[in-house]
């Protein structure tokens, strides 16, 4: 991998990193690293499905990494759904107060990941800002 590809790509490698395995504990055994608690049926059914989002995206980078048809798509998505992660979580920091610690390292990572992968597509010429 080059250096222009690896400036591309990382971004993604370390959203795989991170959401696999997070997706994986959301889905089996959410108290495991957070303070979360399921009761019911539909909650659980919730954090599955959370899961089956997290995996989706997940693979639709790992097509992006390898596919270069598929890179600017992986990338765009990326970036939506970092974003939208780190914004919905920075709103709830904001009316509901502070979460813990995992959570607050999460809004930044996650708004840094979006934004990253914005300058990505702006540095080779996918979009214009």
């Amino acid at each position: 991998m080059n250096k222009e590809n690896f400036i591309k790509k990382v971004h993604l490698i370390i959203s795989l990193i991170i959401v696999i395995p997070v997706s994986l504990i959301y889905g089996f055994k959410p108290s495991f690293q957070f303070d979360i608690h399921l009761n019911t049926t539909d909650e659980l059914t919730f954090f599955k499905a959370m899961m089956g989002l997290y995996l989706g995206f997940s693979l639709l980078w790992i097509l992006g990494l390898l596919k270069k048809n598929y890179l600017f798509v992986a990338i765009v998505s990326n970036v939506v759904f970092m974003l939208g992660l780190g914004v919905g979580r920075l709103i709830s920091f904001i009316i509901d107060g502070e979460p813990s610690f995992i959570f607050i390292f999460g809004i930044f990572g996650e708004l840094f990941l979006g934004c990253y992968g914005l300058w990505v597509l702006k540095k080779f010429k996918h979009i214009s800002i």
